[in-house]
């Protein structure tokens, strides 16, 4: 999808710290940004401030004059001003790039990559220096080999309180080279939510926040990759956006011990289902899961020469990567609500199961408890199976402090009030 001046304001997250987007859409590119500060008002000091006590705003790199740029690279500027800065891009042509400051005012972002082979001039002008300052660089010729990266989450999707933000690699991502990558895949929500990457491997990372998604959340995600070195020998192909949103919150946790499953949605609870877990021999895993995937119907083939079978389930929801579903089971409505005989799979009735299907979505919580088995890290998006202090020690990057509202926006945005 187009990179809107709503998606350009994710770029303040550059830290995965998940923030409020404060711009709306706008189809100008040629609208310089400007910032936008905290209590609304068109960006800079106040009118009582000094221009000439204030730091004087220029580019720290790239070098003027510097060649083979990164077509995913920011401008960092010196003397940190912050508000006190108004930054505009331009190709050869004097064709303007979107782009915003980020939060913490170091850097100015381009809202989308840039182009390969080609000169670029940056101007940055502060209070007291309308002159500005200038550097000129030409960004890198296209890579022989790219990297393509992909993402789980789809556009204009509703997904459940637990879904992660899966990323694919379509290479191993070294383990020096992860802070630099993670730093350009940008999380953006609304309202407010701290969050964090994990690294699963170098070909995987996912995002959670801290708590679960609140329900009705507006999420952006901008994998800026495009031109990024993510290997020793290859660039990002491409970037990658989504926007999505989060529905209402559905909780389904079963119990081993009484054999039931207690459904909640939105903290109240509407129902509880008689279920069979697996027996002594395949035990359920016992965690924090979500859903994966969903389907009508599959066909389930066991692979135990001992304990074979092939049978078409319906109504399936996957939980594990290993297999464990919670699935219509007519051959064993008996057992439901009193012992355990399925090989791993939480079996329901064919009624139950298919309200629970048309109830749930992708991304909804799902706890397993008090059986032998424990849930193994990494069989399914397991993000919720490890607190968040331990969760944080996957990131490459410190942990995020608390989320906020401070983010970069374009000289086209509406006032904080006007906002979505």
């Amino acid at each position: 999808m187009g990179v809107s001046a709503r998606a350009l304001a994710t770029i303040a997250a550059l830290t995965s710290v998940a923030l409020l987007a404060a711009a709306c859409s706008n189809s100008d590119d040629s609208v310089k940004p400007k910032w936008t500060g905290s209590d609304s008002s068109a960006g800079g000091p106040s009118a009582s401030a000094s221009a000439a006590e204030l730091p004087k705003a220029a580019i720290a790199a790239p070098n003027d004059g510097a060649n083979n740029v990164s077509t995913a690279t920011d401008l960092a500027l010196q003397a940190d001003p912050g508000s006190n800065a108004q930054v505009t891009l331009t190709d050869a042509s004097g064709a303007a790039v979107a782009g915003g400051i980020s939060a913490d005012g170091k850097s100015w972002v381009p809202g989308s990559q840039l182009k390969y082979g080609t000169q670029y001039t940056a101007t940055v002008t502060s209070a007291g220096d309308s002159a500005g300052k200038k550097v000129t660089f030409t960004t890198m010729a296209k890579p022989g080999k790219t990297v393509n990266v992909s993402t789980a989450v789809a556009d204009n999707k509703t997904y459940g309180v637990g879904m992660p933000i899966v990323v694919r690699f379509g290479s191993s991502v070294p383990q020096e080279m992860r802070a630099a990558v993670e730093k350009r895949l940008i999380v953006t929500t609304n309202p407010p939510q701290v969050g964090t990457w994990y690294w699963f491997n170098g070909g995987e990372v996912h995002y959670r926040p801290k708590e679960y998604w609140q329900a009705g959340t507006k999420i952006n995600v901008r994998l800026a990759v495009g031109g990024l070195q993510l290997t020793k020998t290859g660039w990002g192909t491409k970037d990658v956006t989504s926007t999505f949103s989060i529905g209402d919150r559905i909780v389904m946790t079963t119990d081993d011990k009484t054999h039931q499953m207690t459904v909640e949605q939105n903290g109240q609870v509407i129902k509880t289902v008689p279920v069979s877990l697996g027996k002594a021999k395949t035990p359920s895993s016992s965690g924090s899961m979500v859903v994966m995937d969903k389907n009508e119907s599959e066909l389930f083939v066991g692979t135990d020469p001992e304990d074979p079978y092939r049978e078409t389930v319906y109504w399936t929801q996957r939980i594990t990567s290993g297999g464990e579903y919670i699935h219509a089971a007519d051959w064993s409505e008996g057992d439901q609500g009193k012992r355990n005989v399925s090989h791993g799979c939480t079996n329901v009735s064919v009624a139950n199961a298919k309200y629970l299907y048309n109830l749930t979505k992708i991304g909804d919580v799902v706890i397993v408890k008090n059986t032998t088995r424990k849930l193994a890290w990494g069989n399914g998006w397991t993000d919720w199976d490890k607190p968040w202090d331990e969760y944080v020690k996957g990131s490459a990057l410190p942990p995020p402090g608390d989320a906020t509202v401070v983010v970069p926006s374009t000289s086209a945005a509406p006032s904080a009030s006007a906002a979505a």
